[in-house]
């Protein structure tokens, strides 16, 4: 189901902002889990900082299969400061959190791919945990690879009843596309995949020139390494209440529940959209509006004649589509993905306007989305409030980033 466009929430449904790919970068007591990100992202700290400054009320967190994780999710149950949700999910005062794991799994032959798996409650998670533990070497980190296929993967998540998403599909590490395979179904069943997410570095029309994603609904989701990136991409669901369940719903197009809107990085701003050169570390073909000239996985740095490129989405993508006899993209009836450019990539948003911006406006969603021009002004200044409407409104000049590197946002 590749989701519809909902005009007017039926009664009793609302419009929930969801972010599901967040880290913990370490437990309550300093156990690091997800080594590269801040050693702030503990299970507490992103509840607080989604419901006091982000506005996010669905997160899914992704490493919450680590046992020093799930000590603290028992240890904030027992103290009453959290409580699970009817409907699945850890319940912090208006904020849910969904417990998943990030999953590495290696296909004989084929490069890694990274994907998610939710599952509905904390024991069900606990008892993944135990599985996971017999064919994984380190369960206590994040991301790690598991001695089994991605079809054994999908089994064990289905009969768990939960739901099972590739992650940031097109990139070229790590990724479905980016380095594992050219079809989804060469190494996954298509019928056990619940959706898939897109990545920093693609959009819904880059994604729609590749048939096999069709059915599915397309997520946009931070992957966010410290508490700042959260939100810096997210969902708009229609749904009951932000629970498991109601996201299953919104995922399938049930009783009225799904998805409104996508609202992610332009793609030129996500760190591998452009094919880089590896050994002289430029872009090649990155002038005419930053959109890469075509090559093949074979070509030579036009600049330096070396081999080592390491290819864009946005090439990857396109070489997608002319495998599968697609040449422009097609989208149908697909919620709309809207251009969203975080408050930490415009120029002149530092810490302590931000600290301002929060103070009038509550959160940063409120910024983004509803804060008046006039209140801007009156907050941010002319200039900043020029910027963040300029976002909004998808006017903001960029630069497109590449090789690991972040695009920017131009201030003129």
């Amino acid at each position: 189901m590749d989701g519809k466009v909902l005009k007017r929430p039926d009664a009793g449904l609302r419009r929930v902002f969801a972010d599901l790919h967040l880290h913990i970068g370490s437990t309550g007591r300093g156990e690091p889990v997800k080594i590269s990100a801040s050693r702030a992202l503990t299970f507490r700290n992103i509840a607080h900082e989604a419901s006091c400054r982000k506005g996010i009320r669905l997160l899914g967190v992704i490493d919450a299969h680590s046992p020093g994780v799930q000590r603290d999710i028992a240890e904030l149950l027992d103290r009453g400061e959290m409580a699970e949700a009817p409907g699945g999910g850890i319940r912090y005062r208006d904020v849910t959190l969904l417990l998943g794991a990030e999953i590495e799994v290696k296909e004989p032959g084929r490069g890694p791919a990274h994907h998610l798996v939710f599952l509905r409650d904390f024991n069900a998670m606990r008892s993944f945990t135990g599985w996971l533990a017999k064919r994984m070497t380190n369960v206590g980190l994040s991301s790690q690879r598991i001695r089994a296929s991605g079809l054994e993967l999908q089994r064990e998540t289905a009969a768990r009843g939960g739901l099972f998403i590739p992650a940031h599909i097109f990139t070229p590490h790590r990724s479905l596309y980016g380095s594992c395979a050219d079809r989804l179904s060469d190494v996954l069943d298509p019928g056990l995949v619940d959706a898939v997410e897109l990545g920093l570095s693609a959009d819904t029309a880059m994604a729609g020139l590749v048939p096999d994603l069709d059915r599915y609904p397309f997520l946009t989701n931070s992957d966010a390494h410290s508490l700042a990136r959260i939100g810096r991409e997210y969902n708009a669901l229609i749904i009951g209440e932000p629970s498991f369940d109601e996201l299953r719903k919104a995922l399938r197009g049930e009783d009225g529940r799904g998805i409104a809107a996508n609202y992610g990085l332009d793609p030129r701003l996500g760190k591998y959209h452009l094919t880089h050169c590896a050994n002289c570390g430029t872009t090649p073909d990155a002038e005419d509006g930053d959109r890469p000239a075509e090559r093949d996985a074979a070509a030579r740095c036009p600049l330096c004649g070396s081999s080592k490129l390491v290819r864009g989405v946005s090439d990857r993508v396109r070489a997608l589509g002319r495998l599968a006899g697609r040449d422009e993209p097609q989208i149908g009836a697909r919620p709309p993905y809207i251009c969203q450019v975080p408050l930490e990539f415009i120029p002149g948003v530092g810490p302590k306007l931000l600290e301002r911006l929060l103070d009038r406006f509550g959160t940063e969603m409120s910024v983004l989305h509803d804060a008046p021009p006039e209140a801007l002004a009156e907050t941010a200044g002319e200039k900043a409030a020029a910027l963040i409407l300029a976002a909004r409104e998808g006017r903001l000049g960029l630069k497109a980033g590449g090789g690991g590197r972040y695009g920017k946002a131009l201030s003129g």
